[in-house]
């Protein structure tokens, strides 16, 4: 049954999803539509909104590609080549190779969502080599779908705006929360860490219960390794670009900066943190400046999709949180929606419901936060739900329809070579069990 439904979500997904390009755009006319009608501001106004937002995203696109293009350049580095080979080689069934790289992908998402968007990325190429029977479709869409525990781990940035405290945490909840909640309450609470502990068994099985009998291989040139030429050294200038005792210097000056950064600020992976060490491990590994560079530049062209698309997706953050004169967004409308139906024990499932479909336009943790958190949190507070579930229900719904969204996936199908369409048909078969089973936790276990 599992097997023939797989099959027709493929098939609808290759059919019907246009490009992650052509797809922004249609978002972006789907949310203006929806701007006029709801809030009823007018054309101009909604095309301010769209114009204001489109360069939103720059300062985080930048992050996004030096995080796919450092982590291109440390899993290319010979001997991380042969370290994951040897680790893939030691997996020798296609079911097998799914559920290993899901769980891998979830532990990485756990402890930091970049890094687990590119080592489980990176992983899965090294499985594809060795495991040449499996489906590299669906070996990536099970990479991406450890993606879908983000805002459980450490980074996510819902429950560690709860846990700060502040003016901030004060403007977030609707002036609700003037105390920090910890996060024993939030991401350690007995009920989400159930809701966690399911999904890391249910989701992996499920992923290799989903292996076609017919799979599509992955193709040789995508996996084909970069090979770098040793700089000739037949000048002083060539020999310095080329020196290991230039980087070498700067590797001790990172380390020591990382000596002090964890020393006073404790060991907290925060996004810029994860870029430098995968630069800096890259750069130790590649052994000089030069040859660094070099797996650089070849990586350059998977950054294509953030650097083009990014600038869209603002353009329709920025119509779904633009207001009118009376303070009326899309993203309130569609949150005030499923307040005014819902009950005290219906609510985190309908907080969570609307941070899923908000999310598919915004999709931001934090900036998705920063709109339905003075809505949701003050209503749920009214109706006796904890500000904690509240905020974890629209974490959980923010994560849980990235399975449908290529925002994030473009880091990970830059590094492994593919496009949206070609993991989506899996992910949307993901969405539709992890849906069932997070709203299960948040309707009888909360």
């Amino acid at each position: 049954m599992l097997a023939v439904i797989t099959n027709a979500s493929v098939k609808l997904v290759n059919r019907y999803l246009p490009s992650s390009f052509v797809f922004s755009i249609i978002l972006t006319l789907i949310a203006f539509a929806a701007g006029l009608i709801l809030t009823g501001q007018d054309i101009l106004a909604m095309a301010g909104h769209w114009g204001n937002g489109l360069w939103s995203l720059h300062g985080f696109a930048m992050q996004m590609a030096l995080i796919l293009i450092t982590g291109y350049a440390l899993a290319n580095a010979p001997f991380i080549q042969r370290f994951l080979d040897a680790m893939a080689s030691r997996i020798h069934s296609p079911k097998a190779a799914i559920i290993i790289v899901t769980l891998v992908a979830m532990a990485g998402a756990l402890i930091n969502w970049g890094f687990g968007l590119v080592i489980s990325a990176v992983f899965a190429r090294s499985l594809a080599k060795k495991v040449t029977s499996v489906d590299y479709p669906l070996l990536v869409a099970a990479a991406y779908s450890g993606f879908l525990v983000w805002h459980s781990g450490l980074s996510g940035s819902i429950p560690l705006a709860l846990s700060s405290g502040g003016d901030t945490l004060q403007q977030l909840s609707g002036n609700v929360l003037t105390e920090a909640i910890p996060l024993s309450q939030t991401i350690f609470a007995p009920y989400n860490l159930a809701i966690l502990v399911t999904l890391i068994v249910v989701i992996p099985v499920l992923n290799s219960f989903m292996h076609p009998k017919n799979p599509t291989l992955v193709d040789p040139s995508i996996l084909k390794g970069k090979v770098y030429q040793a700089p000739e050294h037949d000048t002083p200038a060539k020999k310095l670009d080329d020196s290991r005792l230039v980087a070498l210097v700067l590797i001790v000056l990172a380390v020591m900066y990382y000596v002090n950064e964890f020393t006073n600020n404790g060991f907290s992976l925060g996004f810029n943190i994860v870029i430098g060490l995968f630069l800096f491990m890259g750069l130790l590994a590649h052994g000089t400046l030069e040859r660094y560079y070099l797996a650089v530049n070849s990586g350059i062209s998977s950054i294509t999709g953030i650097v083009l698309l990014y600038p869209f997706y603002g353009g329709i953050m920025g119509i779904m949180t633009g207001a009118n004169l009376n303070g009326v967004s899309i993203s309130t409308e569609v949150t005030e929606f499923f307040i005014n139906n819902a009950s005290a024990d219906s609510f985190p499932v309908f907080a969570f419901l609307s941070a899923g479909i908000v999310n598919v336009f915004v999709p931001s943790g934090g900036g998705q936060f920063a709109v339905q958190g003075p809505v949701m949190i003050p209503a749920g507070t009214a109706l006796g739900v904890s500000p904690s579930v509240t905020a974890m229900a629209i974490a959980w719904g923010d994560a849980w329809t990235n399975m449908i969204q290529p925002f994030w996936a473009l880091p990970l199908l830059g590094i492994a070579g593919l496009d949206a369409r070609a993991i989506m048909g899996y992910c949307l078969i993901v969405l539709a069990v992890s849906g069932v089973i997070i709203m299960g936790g948040l309707l009888f276990l909360v």
